[in-house]
């Protein structure tokens, strides 16, 4: 008889080791088919897209119409979740922490997965390995604009004026670090001007003191930049893309400017949690770029200032990376620090 604070532990004999390997092999031929099925079945509840953008904006605006679309082809619920805060953090780490089984996707972004990961410490994610991309929903090109009363006519103007009296010129922001930030500093180094910053904590404070003329300049995305242009209540210099926009013919390139390489944009992506099944991301990615290239969201888009890209899983990743490190560096080397 055994003592009961005696254990023993009996080594397996090679039938008894079959004996375990073919019950695992059993296990495994029963599960593989039942996550099979649940995969097939995607989605069979409703999807909860995070936008880590309070509601209203340009990020929810897009968010929206891209939930309402896949919701119409999945047919299926999309819950729009606004989760703004710590620049754009505190939503882009709930999704990171998320099952991995495709009802909960995040609304990436420049400031998501480019920008705040350079700036804090601790995010709260990895901008690469958490996630699992999706797709490039669209790009919103950087416009250049001034208060309409300023004597600056073009970008020749204007830097013309800021190297004759370095200083001299200030562009305002939603904060230190924003990526409206890194386009006044990466047009800096573009244009050998140097540049005053003024910092806004978020909101329109930045726009309403341009327009008073408190401000010469901003770096804005289009979607934001379109209803001021079109309102007559600014004037636009330059767009940072590689044609004119259409809504905005009469708004020149920077490379039309003598500024060929400054290309920097806002941009919308679609991201579920690292390790989502293979093809629960290929149907979320086909589904999209189905929706990205519908008249719908082609005029919507447009009235955003927003072109649809499209493309895979691996070009996101591919884009990604290279505005990543694009914009680590002017944050090194400008030592830029989060407000």
């Amino acid at each position: 008889m055994l003592n009961r604070n005696t254990s023993t532990r009996a080594t397996p004999t090679p039938l008894s080791k079959r004996a375990l390997l073919c019950a695992a092999w059993l296990c495994a031929a029963i599960i593989s088919p039942l996550a099979a099925h649940a995969q097939a079945d995607y989605p069979n509840k409703p999807i909860t897209l995070v936008v880590p953008f309070p509601a209203g904006g340009a990020n929810d605006a897009v968010g929206r119409l891209i939930g309402q679309k896949l919701a119409e082809a999945l047919k299926q619920t999309v819950i729009v979740d606004n989760k703004p805060g710590a620049g754009t953090t505190l939503g882009t780490a709930i999704v990171a922490k998320s099952a991995p089984d495709g009802y909960t996707l995040l609304l990436g972004s420049l400031a998501s997965h480019a920008v705040s990961p350079h700036l804090f410490a601790k995010p709260g994610y990895d901008a690469f390995t958490d996630f699992s991309p999706i797709a490039l929903m669209g790009v919103a090109p950087i416009i250049l604009y001034v208060n309409k009363e300023t004597p600056y006519m073009d970008v020749k103007s204007l830097v013309a004026a800021g190297k004759a009296k370095p200083g001299s010129l200030n562009y305002g922001s939603a904060g230190n670090g924003s990526p409206l930030h890194l386009a006044g500093e990466l047009f800096a180094i573009a244009s050998g001007v140097n540049m005053v910053h003024v910092p806004y904590k978020g909101g329109s404070a930045h726009t309403m003191d341009l327009i008073g003329g408190r401000l010469d300049m901003i770096f804005d995305t289009a979607t934001s930049a379109m209803p001021l242009i079109k309102g007559d209540k600014v004037r636009a210099l330059a767009v940072a893309a590689p044609a004119r926009l259409a809504e905005l013919p009469n708004v020149p390139t920077f490379a039309e400017a003598g500024y060929p390489n400054f290309e920097v944009s806002g941009w919308y992506a679609l991201y579920a949690p690292a390790k989502t099944p293979a093809d629960i991301v290929a149907r979320l990615n086909a589904e999209t770029v189905k929706a990205l290239h519908s008249p719908e969201v082609v005029e919507k888009f447009r009235g955003l200032g927003v072109r649809p890209m499209g493309g895979t899983p691996a070009d996101l990743l591919a884009f990604q990376r290279a505005e990543f490190d694009k914009h680590g560096k002017v944050i090194r080397d400008g030592n830029i620090k989060a407000d």
